[in-house]
């Protein structure tokens, strides 16, 4: 079988969410590896052996906290050399980029970004990769070794497989010149809302809610349905919310169980951002609105119409 090996992105000691979806992802193409670096990668290989790594390598060298892409590169391109991995999957995440971009300069190889999807196809490896803002989808063959791949967030939904990882120590010597760019502050946006990319509900809002001004009628929808509030690219630039809020190919992506899309027309810039959601409603004045041909149901009227009576009705139904 394939060897696939992935980057377990670790974000304050944690494995990010996107890293399981990647294990997922992993099991169907191959026997999967993963590599953890920094602090706290001990404890995260228990949840990356749930979701079905054999083995995780692992260092928690300081440096791969402090400094910045290149102490990474280092270590993957040593583990590179030890286990010759047909495959490495990375997360489509600033970090995680920045990683695989100089290991991909370092090994001499290809990569493949932005993917939705990936297949074994020919001894190889496809990439299903969107352009013109979600519209098309191109195919892109890997065919040299290791094939170098980074996945969009939420293109997989994580499930646990089961079983314990194998753990080894990685015995990497961090070089002196990798030690350049670092990090000098980490600042934690503080927040009591349910973040975005993790809501298992999603309200977002588009032109059609009027303004700045109207979006809390939508915090209130998403305070009742224990959601998060996104946004269209339209509104992020308009400066009515910010770019944190910014679903869609220059956002984030989302999938969750219920997405409401409100006075947004359905561009594909925002629709390869948030059309895995599970359940899609739609609420526009316009019937022929790109948005509700994707939609599982469609409601056409004045969303700040309709949008208060649907918060009035969940709170009555929850009280009641």
């Amino acid at each position: 079988m394939a060897s696939i090996l992935v980057y377990a992105e670790l974000s304050e000691g944690k494995v990010v969410s996107t890293t399981l979806e990647l294990m997922t992802k992993a099991r169907e193409l191959g026997d999967v590896y993963a590599v953890a670096l920094g602090s706290g990668a001990k404890a995260a290989a228990a949840t990356l052996g749930k979701h079905g790594a054999k083995v995780v390598h692992v260092n928690e060298d300081a440096a791969f906290d402090d400094y910045i892409a290149e102490p990474a590169t280092d270590a993957l391109a040593a583990l590179h050399e030890q286990q010759k991995p047909d495959l490495i999957l990375f997360g489509f995440t600033p970090d995680s980029r920045e990683v695989a971009g100089r290991l991909a300069a370092r090994l001499g190889t290809g990569l493949i970004s932005n993917a939705g999807d990936v297949s074994a196809s020919g001894g190889g490896f496809v990439a299903k990769v969107p352009y013109f803002g979600g519209a098309k989808i191109a195919s892109m063959k890997a065919n040299g070794k290791p094939a170098i791949i980074l996945v969009r967030p939420k293109s997989f939904e994580a499930s646990e497989s089961g079983g314990a990882a194998d753990v080894k120590q990685l015995d990497v010597k961090v070089a002196p010149e990798s030690k350049r760019a670092h990090v000098t502050e980490r600042v934690v946006e503080a927040s009591e809302k349910v973040k975005l990319e993790d809501a298992r509900v999603v309200i977002s809002g588009g032109r059609g809610m009027g303004g700045p001004q109207n979006f809390p009628l939508l915090d209130d929808l998403a305070s009742a349905l224990g959601g998060a509030v996104g946004a269209s690219r339209a509104v992020v630039d308009a400066g009515w919310v910010p770019y944190s809020m910014q679903v869609g190919q220059t956002g984030k992506s989302v999938r969750p169980g219920v997405y409401i899309a409100v006075g947004i027309s359905g561009a594909m810039q925002h629709t390869v951002g948030m059309k895995t959601s599970k359940i899609i409603i739609a609420i526009n004045k316009d019937a022929e609105a790109p948005i509700m041909k994707m939609a599982d149901l469609g409601v056409v009227g004045d969303a700040l119409k309709i949008v208060p009576a649907l918060t009035a009705a969940v709170k009555a139904k929850k009280n009641g």
